[in-house]
């Protein structure tokens, strides 16, 4: 699996954000959507794509259906929002993502994903989508004000995120100055 993927498909609905005139948990939150669009990759890639179909799907129904108001699951069909409207400042909504906070980190550490996201890697790269449009943006209070409880997790995502970033790019500023001294060298 290409975690760094599976990460930036889980916070991709939220792009919404940064596109004027899109209502925000609105088409790009809808399940019906996400299946149709993964109708190709199932056909290119069959049982293998469902971890990031998965992926793309569980920030509305965990994150937005449960948290944080309304969301039009089942756009294009109906623009009917639903969600339990749970307040992100509640203390059933900071321990459910604690809880789901710590299960992630579990999972990461025993499958030695962290790991292999801090090795150098091209897809590694594709975590500047999450980082530029999802956790850079909490902190400066653009799109929702995060409360001070669950900055942890977003600081440790966005410290393990732009890590790997940095990894990578070193990697490639590097590449040219390797192939000009081995030529030298030759």
């Amino acid at each position: 699996m290409n975690i760094p993927l599976i990460l930036t498909l889980s916070v991709i609905p939220d792009i919404d954000i940064l596109i004027p005139y899109v209502e925000h948990r609105g088409p790009f939150h809808s399940i019906i959507m996400a299946v149709i669009i993964f109708i190709p990759i199932f056909g290119l890639y069959r049982k293998s794509a469902a971890p990031y179909l998965i992926a793309l799907i569980q920030h509305s129904l965990i994150g937005d259906y449960i948290v944080g108001g309304q969301v039009q699951l089942l756009w294009p069909l109906t623009p009917q929002p639903f969600g339990f409207g749970m307040s992100i400042t509640s203390s059933t909504n900071i321990t459910l993502e604690w809880l789901l906070f710590i299960a992630a980190a579990i999972v990461m550490v025993k499958a030695k994903d962290t790991h292999s996201i801090l090795q150098p890697h091209n897809s590694n790269l594709i975590l500047a989508i999450p980082t530029f449009t999802v956790l850079l943006p909490t902190f400066l209070a653009f799109p929702i004000k995060v409360p001070m409880a669950l900055t942890p997790p977003h600081i440790i995502y966005l410290t393990l995120f732009l890590t790997s970033l940095l990894i990578d790019i070193k990697k490639i500023v590097n590449q040219p100055q390797a192939k000009s001294e081995s030529g030298r060298k030759a």
